[in-house]
């Protein structure tokens, strides 16, 4: 019994460590600390300039075939939360997408923005109700099994989530926050 004890708590500690060697950094986000009017929304009543941020990533485990990009509000009254960015179909080789690529042509070639919640593909800042109180938005780039998700610009994003994460191999998330 001790032997199967110890063997779980090593698979743990490797399955752990293995999460923790993919890393995401932005110049635009910085972790735990409240979201620049950049990345805020324009409309809903909110006032930002509404531009994706600058996201990049390291560590990337072996196997991987592509990346996809999800920014999601866990907080927002919907009983679902509320999905503000779907990417996908990223190349293996990208380690990075800059700031305002979103619906700018920036994206690597081949990659798929998909319908966030706003019902539009492309990027969709944070924009909570009024008095809400402070939303956590989570920013996850996911290391992918696959070439390309059998997926286009009309996709939802609980369904590019769904495929997401049925074939990440890894994935690194900054999460901010933002209320007002």
């Amino acid at each position: 019994m001790r032997f199967i004890t110890t063997l779980l708590a090593l698979s743990f500690i490797g399955a752990t460590a293995a999460h923790a060697e993919m890393k995401l950094t932005s110049s635009d986000l910085a972790a735990g600390k409240s979201m620049a009017d950049m990345q805020v929304y324009n409309g809903f009543g909110c006032s930002g300039k509404n531009i994706s941020p600058e996201l990049k990533w390291s560590g990337t485990p072996s196997g991987t075939k592509s990346f996809a990009i999800m920014a999601y509000d866990p907080d927002a009254p919907t009983g679902s939360g509320w999905w503000h960015w779907t990417v996908f179909n990223l190349p293996a080789d990208a380690t990075e997408i800059a700031t305002g690529a979103s619906g700018e042509g920036k994206l690597p070639s081949g990659a798929i923005e998909g319908r966030t919640d706003f019902g539009s593909s492309g990027y969709g800042g944070a924009c909570p109700p009024e008095g809400h109180g402070p939303h956590r938005y989570q920013f996850t780039v996911y290391a992918l099994s696959l070439d390309k998700l059998p997926l286009d610009k009309d996709a939802p994003a609980a369904m590019v989530a769904f495929f997401v994460r049925a074939n990440a191999l890894d994935q690194a998330t900054i999460e901010v926050t933002y209320e007002r």
